[in-house]
């Protein structure tokens, strides 16, 4: 039996400093992109004060992310950040294909309502726009691990909340 396991991240977690807040393990392995998934912001977070991420099942669409190991020790407390045990994001697992050619199976979390509808990212209304910070947080995960340039543009393109008063995280990300 492993002493590990892979986890797909998409959203805050691209971060190297948010995902080892609480998952100390967490090792980078690879980048890599799920098929037949788009990436959307949905649920309103109260620790990040606006919209969170998920993926949608969509044909036709890539969501690029991290793919971290981590020891299984750290599996309740990812469960944990990610709200599994309040029915905020439930876990599946995935294929994950990296740029080497490589196909991983990885754990995932994908948010238990999901939106029924695609908007373009342009066009969120307020309600599904992440908070700057909860993008910035994004961005900079997807950066420091140098997702592809088109990725990167295409997340610059989402609108964020505007919102400007204090997070519930407890250290800077930034």
């Amino acid at each position: 039996m492993a002493n590990t396991f892979l986890y797909f991240a998409y959203g805050s977690n691209l971060c190297a400093k948010r995902i080892h807040l609480c998952n100390p393990t967490a090792i980078m392995k690879d980048i890599g992109y799920i098929k037949n998934f788009r990436l959307d912001f949905y649920r309103y977070s109260k620790r990040w004060h606006g919209a969170s991420a998920t993926i949608v099942e969509t044909e036709h669409s890539v969501v690029w992310g991290i793919v971290w190991e981590l020891d299984k020790c750290n599996l309740a407390t990812l469960d944990c950040q990610e709200g599994v045990q309040d029915n905020i994001y439930h876990a599946m697992s995935v294929n994950v294909e990296t740029p080497g050619g490589r196909t991983l199976n990885c754990r995932v979390y994908q948010q238990c309502n999901n939106p029924k509808e695609y908007i373009k990212p342009e066009d969120f209304p307020m309600d599904k726009r992440p908070s700057p910070l909860y993008l910035n947080t994004i961005l900079k995960g997807a950066k420091e691990n140098k997702l592809p340039t088109d990725y990167i543009k295409f997340l610059k393109t989402i609108p964020d909340n505007g919102y400007e008063g204090d997070y519930d995280i407890s250290f800077s990300l930034l």
